[in-house]
């Protein structure tokens, strides 16, 4: 008896002349992360992916694990192959299924004939299996087909039949790289990651741009950032972390500037430099992990007068959340931990003690135009190096 994955895509469905387009990307993207748990085979039929392994090496929970986290995929099941053959079916059935029904109370069949020539139909098919399953768990077990505990699917297929019991919600969205390619500002907290979670859902391939500000931020603040990409990239692949240095912005923002102007200044140059940052590396638009009045630099307002500074779309996939449902999407993603450990970012040095909510362009640029904004940002790329972020599978 083999066990394969079955895996259910999701929007990709609705798709029309281009569905093939999303389905070969989505096939590439599992091959690829397929080749860190030993040799698969990855095909696809009927709306599903097949993942079987080829031999016994392959190690296919941490390929199970793997697809849970794929976008583009929206249920794995966990399925035992048998022959197009009733007597093998109701075989595999007793010694397959029993496993996923310890401490359930009820149970129900589906039964699905895809290949019309089997000679059994879907009900007949789930009457017959079902009968099976009864009689293996002794009748400890009832079937409730209105509310069952646990629904156990046999699906007679061209080339094989399959019997499982229970699909996982996977992640979800679509595949990354359907929908262009965006710069992500990560900046160590909670939101940023977040937001590139939630871009990378649905299909934007994410690279990341990090600002320090050494030696006001250490090393461990860097390591920090690095291992939120290495979380992140077990969703969306490979990650590279481009990171830049504000030191001498900041200061010279100190000398020259007025205090409550210089978190709005120290955003204006983010945007100017993640800019840069993306036109090098071919991204179309930039993510932040932007929430509505959380903070004093994402009032309407504010957000207004950083917009002005950048030349590419802005992307706010937190805009309308509270913290409190940020903070639930961090801790399922699994970067909520690493997010809160206590180390500052360049953001949180040198910080107004009452900073602008509610700023006036006009205003702002009085204070931008005392220093040489074009050479400070030229001068922090120059700083620039990058980092790749692997997952930590």
């Amino acid at each position: 008896m083999r066990e394969i994955l079955l895996c259910k895509y999701g929007e990709i469905i609705l798709k029309g002349a281009n569905k093939r387009y999303f389905e070969d990307m989505l096939c590439k993207q599992l091959r690829q992360r397929a080749s860190k748990f030993g040799s698969f085979s990855i095909t696809r039929s009927q709306s599903t992916i097949y993942i079987e392994p080829k031999d016994d090496s392959a190690d296919i929970d941490s390929m199970f694990n793997c697809a849970m986290n794929t976008f583009g995929i929206i249920a794995v099941g966990r399925a035992a192959e048998c022959k197009k053959d009733l007597e093998d079916i109701k075989r595999v059935t007793r010694e397959y299924i029993p496993a996923f029904l310890e401490g359930k109370h009820s149970f129900k069949v589906e039964g699905k004939r895809s290949d019309k020539t089997f000679s059994y139909n879907s009900m007949q098919l789930a009457q017959i299996i079902g009968g099976e399953i009864l009689d293996v768990m002794n009748n400890k077990i009832k079937v409730d087909v209105h509310r069952p505990e646990t629904t156990v699917r046999v699906e007679v297929r061209e080339n094989a039949a399959y019997v499982h019991a229970g699909q996982f919600k996977a992640a979800g969205g679509m595949p990354v790289g359907s929908n262009g390619h965006g710069l992500l500002l990560l900046s160590g907290g909670i939101d940023s990651p977040v937001a590139g979670y939630m871009m990378a859902k649905r299909g934007m391939r994410i690279e990341a741009v990090h600002f320090e500000s050494a030696p006001y931020t250490s090393d461990l603040a860097r390591e920090k950032v690095i291992k939120l990409a290495r979380i992140l990239s077990a969703y969306t692949g490979t990650i590279y972390v481009h990171v830049v240095s504000l030191t001498h912005i900041q200061e010279e923002l100190v000398k020259n500037c007025e205090e409550d102007y210089f978190t709005l200044l120290l955003r204006r140059y983010m945007m100017a430099i993640a800019c840069k940052v993306a036109e090098d590396h071919n991204a179309g638009c930039l993510i932040t992990g932007e929430s509505l009045g959380q903070v004093a630099s994402q009032t309407a307002e504010a957000i207004t007068v950083t917009n002005q500074a950048s030349s590419l779309p802005v992307l706010r996939p937190c805009i309308g959340l509270d913290k409190e449902e940020i903070v639930e999407i961090s801790r399922r993603i699994g970067t909520f931990d690493t997010s809160i450990e206590p180390y500052e970012d360049c953001c949180t040095v040198f910080t107004p003690r009452h900073p602008r909510t509610r700023p006036d362009l006009a205003k702002v640029l009085i204070q931008e135009n005392k220093l040489d904004f074009n050479s400070l940002v030229e001068e922090a790329l120059r700083t620039a190096y990058t980092v790749k972020a692997d997952p930590l599978y």
